[in-house]
């Protein structure tokens, strides 16, 4: 009889009643299920649903399609693009680029601190320093101006520009042509 008794005691597990039975089961199945559904809300939480006055039409996740569409559309957007431009094309002179990209801070309402065209005092320090310095200060920027360079306008078109600017405050700097190493590559394009 001693052998039934120990034996019952051997086998006996950590629920010994229906309410811990219940809370076992609940706390295996149930609480894992609700963890997964939170994690999943959290997930999805970046599409809050919005007010829909617009009456534009929203997916699932309470945003209209198209703010959706934009936004994986800039998260998947290219780094770098090419651009293919005509190279023996006319150069821009400096008047040209100046009022196109340099007048809303060189201009004569401008920029305070900007050396505006034609301020020869101004100029001068800068002119001091030379063509090729203030050739790199347009194109990478210094300061609060930003750099000028890789937009609309090739380098010499840039430089062009500068040489407008200086040249108005008194300096006396040769307008910049494309490099003579380009003419020869467009004779033997044309080739």
């Amino acid at each position: 009889m001693s052998d039934v008794a120990h034996t019952e005691e051997a086998h006996t597990g950590p629920i010994k009643n229906p309410k811990q039975l219940l809370l076992a089961v609940f706390f295996s199945f149930v609480a894992p299920i609700l963890i997964i559904v939170g994690l999943v809300a959290y997930v999805v939480s970046a599409y809050q649903p919005s007010s829909s006055a617009s009456g534009e039409s929203m997916s699932l996740y309470g945003v209209s399609q198209e703010a959706r569409d934009r936004d994986i559309a800039q998260r998947l957007k290219r780094v770098g693009t090419v651009e293919i431009r005509d190279a023996n094309r006319e150069l821009a002179n400096g008047e040209a680029v100046f009022k196109a990209q340099c007048v809303a801070c060189h201009g004569s309402p401008g920029i305070p601190g900007a050396p505006h065209l034609g301020e020869a005092a101004a100029w001068g320090p800068r002119i001091g320093q030379g063509y090729a310095t203030l050739l790199e200060h347009a194109l990478k920027g210094k300061g609060a101006m930003p750099a000028q360079g890789g937009g609309d306008f090739e380098d010499v078109e840039i430089g062009r520009a500068v040489v407008y600017l200086a040249n108005s405050g008194g300096a006396k700097f040769p307008v910049p042509d494309r490099p003579a190493a380009a003419a020869p590559a467009a004779e033997t394009a044309a080739k």
